[in-house]
C-alpha cells in the first residue's frame, strides 16, 4: 500500500463527508431543476435562459475533465515539457469553436447538432450518422471520467485491488443517470457552474501553495522539477515523451485532434442551445476561454510542483498512468504523509476532482441521450411523429442504457492515462463531426451523400484505427496488455483520420448525383449570420 493511500485510509471519515456532502448538495441541485422541467426545450437545453457568463462557467466546468485536472497533471509530472503541449492543444482548440462554430449553430440548430446537419439534407439518413456518432464520442470520452473516478476513490480509501475500482465505476455511472433522468439540461448546468468555480479555486489553492514554496519565483520550480526527475534540463526540453521515431508523428497526430476536436465534441456543441441568442453564445465562449486559460496555466504548476515535491517514482507506484499526481501533490503541499493538514488538503482536492467527473460525465451523458432521442428516436424511428413527452422519455431511457456501456466498458481501462483517452475522443470528433459541420455551414455544393459518407468516414476510421494501435494492445499500458494485434503505429489516429473525414465529405458530394436546393442553403446561411428564425 502506497504512502498515499495509507494516509487517505486514515482520514476515510473526512473525505467520506466531503464526497457525501458534494454528491447531496448536486443532488438537491439536480431536484430543483428537475421540477422547472416542463418542457422538450426545458430538458434539452435548459429552457435557454442562461446568460453568457453562467453558460461560459457551464462549458467551462464541461470542458475541465478529469483529463485536465488527473491526466494533464499526471502527464507533465512524468513527461516533463511534452506534458504540457495538451494543455496548449486544450486551450487553442477554442479559436476554431469561437470563430467558426458557436455563433452559426445556435442561429441554425434547435437541440442537437444534426439539427444543423439536416437543416438543407434529407433528415433520416443525416440524423442516423449525427445520432451514431455523438454516441460513439460520447462514449469514449466517458471512459476517461470513468477511469478517474476509479482510479481517485481506490486510492483515497487505500484498497489495492480492482473491486473498489469497479464499484466506484459503477457508482458514479448510476449518479450520472439520476442528474440526467431527473434533471436534464437545467440540472446538469447548474452542477457544471457549482463544479466549475470549485476547481478554479481548488487548481488556484494549490497553484499558490506550489509557488510559495518556491518564493513565487516559476524559474526556481521548473529547476526543482527537472533535478527530481532525474532527467535534468531535458525534462524542460521537447522529447521526453514525443522524441523519436513514430512519436513525432504522434505529436503532430496528438495536436491535430485537440486543436479541432473541439468543435466537434457533443456535449460542448450543445451548450450553445442553452442561451437565448447567439450573441449570448459568443460571449459564452470569450468567457470560457478566459476561465479555461487560466486553469491551463495552472496545470503547469501542478504538474511541475507534483515532479518537484513527490516524484516521478511515487506517483508511478501509486498509479503507473500518473492519474494521481494532483491528489499526491495536494498530501505533500499540506504537510506530507499521515499529516493533518496533508489528508485534509487530499480529501478537499480528491472531493474536487470526484465532483469533476461527476459533473462531466452527466454532460456527455445528456448530450448523447439527446441525440438518440431527439434524432433518432423521433425522427428516424418515429418519423417526427413523436410527442414532446415521448421524446423526452426516450431520452431518459437512453441515459441509462449509455451509461451501462459506459461503466461495462471502463471496468476494462484503468491503465489508460485520462487526458490520452480524452485525446482520442477528440480524434473521433474531428473526423466525424467536424468536416460535416463545417461543410454544411459554408459549402454550397454539400449533399446529403456528403454529410452521410462524412460522418461515418470519420468515425469509422478513427475507431478502427484506435482498435488496431498500441492503446488497444502491445504495450503494457495497452487496453489488452497480453495480446498484440496493433498494426497502426500511432497512439492518436487524427492525423490519418480526420483527412479522410473531410475527403469522404468532398468525394460523397462530387460522386453524388443530388442537386442541392439553393433556397435551402441560402435560408442556412441568412439563418446562421443573423439569427433571424432562431429558436
Amino acid at each position: 500500500m502506497t504512502l498515499l493511500a495509507s494516509s487517505a485510509t486514515e482520514h476515510r471519515g473526512l473525505t467520506m463527508a466531503l464526497f457525501g456532502l458534494f454528491v447531496l448538495t448536486t443532488l438537491a441541485i439536480t431536484l430543483w431543476a428537475g421540477r422547472q422541467n416542463r418542457s422538450a426545450a426545458d430538458f434539452y437545453a435548459g429552457g435557454r435562459g442562461f446568460t453568457g457568463f453562467q453558460n461560459g462557467l457551464a462549458i467551462s466546468g464541461d470542458y475541465m475533465s478529469a483529463a485536465s485536472f488527473l491526466g494533464i497533471a499526471g502527464t507533465i509530472a512524468l513527461a516533463g515539457y511534452d506534458g504540457f503541449l495538451y494543455s496548449i492543444g486544450f486551450l487553442v482548440a477554442w479559436l476554431v469553436a469561437l470563430l467558426l462554430i458557436a455563433e452559426p449553430l445556435r442561429n441554425s440548430g434547435r437541440f442537437t447538432m444534426a439539427d444543423v446537419l439536416a437543416f438543407r439534407m434529407r433528415q433520416r439518413p443525416v440524423r442516423t450518422a449525427a445520432g451514431v456518432s455523438t454516441i460513439v464520442v460520447s462514449i469514449f470520452y466517458l471512459l476517461a471520467q470513468m477511469v478517474g473516478a476509479g482510479t481517485l476513490v481506490a486510492l483515497l480509501l487505500g484498497v489495492e485491488g480492482s473491486a473498489a475500482k469497479r464499484w466506484t465505476v459503477v457508482a458514479v455511472g448510476a449518479l450520472m443517470i439520476i442528474y440526467v433522468v431527473i434533471g436534464g439540461m437545467k440540472g446538469t448546468t447548474w452542477v457544471q457552474i457549482v463544479k466549475a468555480v470549485l476547481l478554479i479555486a481548488g487548481a488556484a489553492l494549490m497553484t499558490v501553495l506550489v509557488l510559495a514554496k518556491y518564493h513565487f519565483n516559476p524559474s526556481e520550480l521548473l529547476g526543482a522539477a527537472a533535478s527530481a526527475s532525474g532527467k535534468g534540463e531535458a525534462f524542460l526540453q521537447p522529447g521526453q515523451k514525443y522524441g523519436t521515431g513514430t512519436a513525432k508523428l504522434d505529436f503532430i497526430s496528438l495536436g491535430i485532434a485537440l486543436v479541432l476536436g473541439t468543435a466537434g465534441l457533443p456535449h460542448i456543441l450543445v451548450r450553445f442551445y442553452t442561451v437565448p441568442t447567439a450573441k449570448a453564445a459568443r460571449k459564452s465562449v470569450l468567457w470560457a476561454i478566459g476561465i479555461i486559460g487560466v486553469f491551463y496555466l495552472m496545470t503547469l504548476a501542478l504538474g511541475f510542483g507534483a515532479a518537484a515535491l513527490v516524484g516521478s517514482k511515487q506517483i508511478k507506484a501509486a498509479n503507473a498512468a500518473g492519474n494521481t499526481a494532483a491528489p499526491q501533490l495536494a498530501e505533500a503541499l499540506g504537510g506530507g504523509s499521515g499529516s493533518t493538514g496533508g489528508a485534509i488538503l487530499l480529501a478537499v482536492i480528491s472531493a474536487v476532482a470526484f465532483a469533476t467527473i461527476l459533473a462531466v460525465v452527466a454532460g456527455l451523458t445528456l448530450a448523447s441521450s439527446a441525440s438518440f432521442a431527439h434524432d433518432l428516436y423521433a425522427n428516424v424511428i418515429r418519423r417526427g411523429k413523436a410527442s414532446e413527452r415521448e421524446e423526452v422519455r426516450s431520452a431518459k431511457w437512453a441515459a441509462v442504457g449509455i451509461g451501462a456501456v459506459s461503466i461495462v466498458l471502463s471496468l476494462y481501462a484503468d491503465k489508460l492515462n485520462t487526458a490520452a483517452l480524452v485525446a482520442l475522443a477528440f480524434a473521433v470528433a474531428a473526423s466525424a463531426n467536424l468536416p460535416t459541420l463545417l461543410y454544411s455551414l459554408f459549402w454550397k455544393r454539400f449533399t446529403t451523400t456528403g454529410a452521410v459518407s462524412s460522418v461515418y468516414a470519420g468515425l469509422v476510421s478513427s475507431v478502427l484505427l484506435v482498435v488496431f494501435s498500441p492503446v488497444v494492445s502491445g504495450k503494457a499500458a495497452s487496453l489488452f496488455p497480453h495480446s498484440d494485434f496493433h498494426w497502426f503505429p500511432l497512439e492518436n489516429p487524427g492525423l490519418v483520420s480526420i483527412p479522410i473525414g473531410f475527403l469522404a465529405g468532398w468525394l460523397g458530394t462530387l460522386l453524388s448525383r443530388e442537386r442541392p436546393d439553393p433556397a435551402k442553403y441560402a435560408e442556412l446561411e441568412v439563418r446562421s449570420l443573423t439569427g433571424l428564425g432562431a429558436h
